[in-house]
């Protein structure tokens, strides 16, 4: 089993991999991270640099994209997992909440968080234990819990998502974009409970998100796609300091302080120029 740069024994790691979609589209180009047990890392970059697919890739979702894993290894504890089903990987403890958050529509609240238990065999009181920790920590979703889901909000769907991904008691949660479409004051919240389901849970999170700014303040460790390659990792602290981050990630550089616009061909001449591309 690897080790996450500075830190523990990585719980997931994810070694050179390549997918491919439709056997000839290639979207991840050798991608390799780590992330040890306990953490929150965020995958960072903008829209169709590969995050969704890399988590997809470690939940097993690719075939249903005609996607696949054609070449490197991905290693839950030490142990391959490519072949195994998504049931599977939810039994070993590893959820994958979908971009979207594609609740059950026609069902309550409460019945969208009792269908993430499916796999559970260790009864109705401990499954019943961990609904009323789920409310603890979304008190919203207790208010709602007899609502049907397609009468919520986009905030309340998102929390019943990463509830319902909770109600499998996992080890590892894959969180894909969870502050699209939300609220500035909702995707707060949202980072808030998921900093402390890692800190009181234990629970590890592997989060994909456009959003840098608010995912570097939260996570432990950050990942950088660009063009299905990984471009730059590091401690969110690190990244966060980085001034090419700065400049494109977060809206910080010279240039957005000075509030200068510059035109397209001057945004690819500073492209070119970026350290981590040289």
């Amino acid at each position: 089993m690897s080790t996450a740069p500075g830190g523990p024994a990585a719980l997931l790691d994810v070694d050179g991999i390549e997918v491919i979609y439709h056997h000839v589209i290639l979207v991840l180009k050798g991608v390799s991270l780590a992330v040890p047990e306990g953490a929150i890392v965020a995958l960072l970059g903008g829209n169709g640099a590969g995050k969704t697919t890399t988590l997809r890739a470690v939940s097993n979702l690719l075939a249903g994209e005609r996607g696949e894993v054609t070449k490197g290894r991905i290693l839950l504890r030490g142990e391959r997992i490519e072949r195994l089903t998504p049931a599977d990987l939810v039994r070993r403890g590893v959820v994958q909440v979908m971009e979207g958050r594609r609740c059950f529509a026609h069902l309550t609240i409460e019945e969208n968080l009792l269908t993430g238990a499916y796999a559970r065999t260790d009864g109705r009181a401990a499954i019943g234990r961990t609904l009323e920790k789920v409310y603890e920590y979304f008190p919203r979703l207790k208010a709602r819990r007899a609502t049907q889901a397609a009468y919520t909000s986009g905030g309340e769907q998102q929390m019943c998502a990463i509830g319902r991904a909770l109600m499998a008691a996992p080890t590892m949660v894959l969180l894909d974009e969870p502050s699209m479409g939300l609220a500035p004051q909702v995707v707060e919240e949202v980072f808030e409970i998921v900093r402390a389901l890692n800190a009181r849970e234990r629970v590890t999170f592997l989060l994909a998100e456009q959003n840098a700014a608010i995912a570097l303040r939260h996570a432990d460790r950050g990942t950088i796609l660009e063009s299905g390659r990984v471009v730059l990792e590091g401690t969110a602290a690190e990244l966060a300091a980085n001034e090419d981050v700065k400049e494109f990630y977060l809206g910080m550089g010279a240039h957005a302080e000075s509030g200068e616009r510059r035109s397209f061909r001057d945004v690819k001449s500073y492209r070119r120029r970026k350290r981590w591309l040289s």
